[in-house]
């Protein structure tokens, strides 16, 4: 019986050993990303104005990083906040673990290098070598063109600088020990000749991460069968649970039947200071999409938007996009 024990003891030993081991190696060896560049942007007022485009209209860096108003319809942007980071992702919206937006503001990054920036925004791993939470689409943002990720870096540069301490996200486990094996190298791509639309509408969807929220996911992996089909359930305070549409062509579950004007004319409905956003009383509908950043995107850039989507594979999915969580 004692030799039965001893060797049972021995083999927690050795699994215990082997598990330390493990977590180490882990802890060590990733993220597995080469150290920030040595780069200097030159930055011109053309740059920083098409990084303040992208900004704020197409990859909508404003939405996560600033405070919202969810008290309205939107969450439209509280003024005074742009950048200034400091919301909570939790739990409650079925994430493993409290992750905080960053402030992105020069009063903290004036000490990141534009190498670092850029490596963040691109690869996921932040000054100090530790990863990124990809809760931050920059998966999505390493495949955009070098000029625009330099264009977004000259514009953060001209922020107004907010003094916000940020408190540091907890990953639970294992999800501490996954993230930082998610980080990559970059692949970026040039951007596509507006002229081929369906292309360069594609590029503008990647860069605005409409498959991060309208493409379901399991176990972390994205359900590519549904690409873009919706269904996605996100959970927001109130108790209540919204989905986001369908945005394939097919028809009636989809936009099938919406013309490229129809399309434009919903994006600027939202167009703000003349959209005034209705506020939502508790447990009402809202909306996890950033109508009033999107808004903002050039007819041109819509409509290619919207040649991409009429491109893809039509999916047939019905979205309830709105229901409120069992008590």
């Amino acid at each position: 019986m004692k030799k039965i024990v001893r060797i049972f003891s021995l083999i927690i030993v050795l699994l215990f050993i082997g598990a330390l081991a493990g977590y180490l190696y882990i802890l060590k060896a990733y993220p597995k990303v080469s150290p920030a560049q040595d780069i200097k942007i030159n930055t011109t007022p053309e740059l920083v104005k098409r990084g303040e485009y992208l900004f704020n209209n197409v990859c909508t860096c404003a939405d996560c990083h600033s405070s919202r108003d969810y008290s309205r319809y939107t969450g439209p942007l509280i003024p005074g906040t742009l950048g200034q980071g400091g919301f909570a992702f939790t739990e409650d919206f079925g994430l493993p673990g409290t992750f905080y937006a960053k402030n992105i503001t020069p009063a903290n990054l004036s000490s990141w290098t534009d190498g670092e920036i850029f490596r963040a925004i691109t690869e996921g791993v932040d000054k100090n070598d530790d990863p990124i939470f990809p809760l931050m689409p920059f998966l999505a943002y390493g495949k955009m063109d070098k000029n625009d990720i330099h264009a977004i870096i000259a514009y953060l540069r001209t922020l107004q600088p907010i003094e916000n301490n940020v408190a540091a996200s907890k990953p639970s486990f294992p999800m501490n020990l996954i993230m930082r094996t998610i980080p990559q190298k970059n692949d970026l791509q040039p951007l596509p000749d507006k002229t081929n639309n369906v292309e360069y509408g594609k590029y503008l969807v990647n860069a605005a991460g409409c498959n991060d929220c309208h493409t379901q996911q399991e176990k972390g992996e994205f359900k590519m069968d549904k690409y873009l089909a919706g269904g996605q359930e996100f959970k927001l305070p109130g108790g209540v649970i919204v989905r986001p549409a369908n945005i394939t062509p097919h028809r009636p579950t989809g936009i099938g039947d919406w013309t490229k004007e129809q399309f434009i004319k919903k994006f600027k409905s939202f167009l703000q200071p003349e959209y005034a956003a209705p506020e939502v009383k508790e447990g009402g509908f809202n909306t996890i999409m950033p109508w009033t950043f999107f808004a903002g995107m050039s007819e041109e850039d819509l409509g290619a938007v919207y040649d991409y989507l009429m491109s893809v594979k039509p999916v047939y999915n019905t979205v309830v996009k709105f229901e409120k969580r069992p008590e």
